[in-house]
């Protein structure tokens, strides 16, 4: 697993070392997690993890992924001084900084959507509904609408039509443009790759430890 590497431990304890000098008293309720003493509790889609200054677990006490481990911390090192309001919906490569990771996100994001979801929409709809997702009616036609609460200030909307005659399945995913105030691009694009993994696999028990 990735999360053995070496480089990656040395980057997890850095961040950790980061979080845990940060002052979220004032913050708490900008970035909706809760704090109690050095620990700090975050909800990630429909899953609730738990960082201290040693690590990072969910309620069963796992270990989280690397993956999701520094989508966490990067999420409380950016806050903004200030909320970010802006909530107009964009596509991922809208934003300004996003340009080295949009075949990325095409291909780790929605492609694996659209192909593992081809023809089979009502599995789609259960995958959505288990990891949270909650229908979402974007003025926009389509199969079907969800969004899902990845992390309390980056709300990911969802938007699927299945394969027809004339076309294939296609799965695009939605940002506020004030998700760029709380995660980096790398971050949203883990996020995208995160969401698709676990739609996939939304059918098995235990989804914490996928990425």
């Amino acid at each position: 697993m990735q999360s053995e590497a070496p480089i990656f431990k040395e980057i997890f304890k850095t961040y950790l070392a980061e979080v845990a000098a940060l002052d979220l008293s004032g913050k708490a309720g900008q970035l909706g997690v809760k704090t109690d003493g050095n620990t700090i509790g975050i909800q990630f889609f429909n899953q609730f993890y738990t960082i201290t200054p040693e690590t990072i677990t969910d309620r069963q006490g796992k270990p989280s992924p690397h993956s999701i481990s520094v989508i966490l911390c990067k999420y409380l090192l950016l806050c903004p001084e200030e909320p970010d309001t802006d909530k107009e919906l964009v596509t991922y490569k809208d934003f300004r900084d996003a340009a080295p990771y949009v075949l990325g996100f095409g291909n780790t994001a929605e492609k694996p959507v659209s192909r593992k979801f081809s023809g089979q929409v009502q599995a789609l709809e259960k995958a959505c509904q288990a990891l949270g997702g909650k229908t979402n009616d974007l003025g926009i036609s389509c199969d079907l609408s969800y969004r899902f609460q990845a992390l309390p200030q980056v709300p990911v909307y969802m938007m699927y039509n299945d394969k027809d005659e004339d076309f294939p399945a296609d799965c695009s995913l939605l940002f506020q443009r004030r998700a760029a105030s709380y995660l980096d691009m790398e971050c949203l694009a883990m996020i995208g790759m995160v969401l698709a993994e676990w739609l996939a696999r939304a059918g098995k028990k235990d989804i914490s430890g996928l990425v």
